[in-house]
């Protein structure tokens, strides 16, 4: 399986998925950078954390615009996983590839620690290897985390079940607590906690390796059910 990581000016947790793809899953993975305009080689899309274009205007608007994200957007609509990790689910929302807004943390503080999160839903395939109702860990590292959207929006979330992740206890001051939701598809995952960063138990957690996991299972039987 083949993961594209994308690179903004400004990234600086691509290194930490990289790592996570080749060295713990063993897969290939490339970066790739914003300026390229294709994705059709790849099999799965990763958008990483950050302050792409120094998060100006808003984190993730500049980088919206980049040449790649018409392929991501490409991506996405062919049905490819597409995860973005705190600034790329920020990049996420901004391109409209998720609903709702990012705001800042409610005490405009950043806050960077091992959070407790609760696997809402288990069947998508960013999550089908957690147990659902399960507790896990998984760092943060944000001040614009504060997810936001309007209670038609998020009446339509809770009705598809396309909220996967939520805190186990107030965090930011998202609504309902969520960390991290799908696309109505669910091929598209945004989330604010780092799994990349916990996918080794020297690093306090291996429960981030379980996400990249479902993605390369998922895809195997995918391509087993189609080729």
């Amino acid at each position: 399986m083949k993961f594209a990581v994308i690179v903004f000016p400004g990234s600086n947790c691509d290194l930490d998925m990289f790592h996570a793809i080749k060295d713990e899953l063993g897969e290939d993975v490339s970066y790739v950078w914003h300026d390229e305009t294709s994705l059709d080689r790849f099999d799965a899309i990763l958008l990483p954390g950050g302050f792409s274009y120094g998060d100006y205007l808003r984190s993730g608007a500049i980088a919206r615009f980049s040449p790649i994200m018409k392929a991501v957007e490409e991506a996405a609509t062919a049905g490819k996983p597409v995860l973005g990790v705190c600034n790329g689910f920020q990049v996420l929302l901004e391109a409209g590839l998720l609903p709702g807004a990012m705001r800042k943390n409610a005490k405009l503080k950043f806050i960077c620690k091992p959070v407790a999160l609760k696997v809402k839903n288990s069947e998508t395939m960013f999550s089908m290897a957690y147990e659902e109702g399960s507790v896990i860990t998984i760092p943060v590292a944000h001040g614009d985390g504060n997810y936001y959207c309007d209670q038609e929006t998020l009446a339509s979330l809770e009705k598809n079940n396309q909220i996967v992740f939520t805190y186990e206890s107030e965090l930011n001051g998202s609504i309902n607590d969520i960390a991290g939701i799908t696309n109505e598809k669910g091929n598209v995952l945004g989330m604010m906690p780092h799994p990349e960063r916990a996918v080794d138990s020297l690093l306090g957690s291996e429960d981030g390796l379980k996400l990249f996991k479902s993605i390369v299972k998922h895809w195997r039987e995918q391509h087993a059910t189609t080729s």
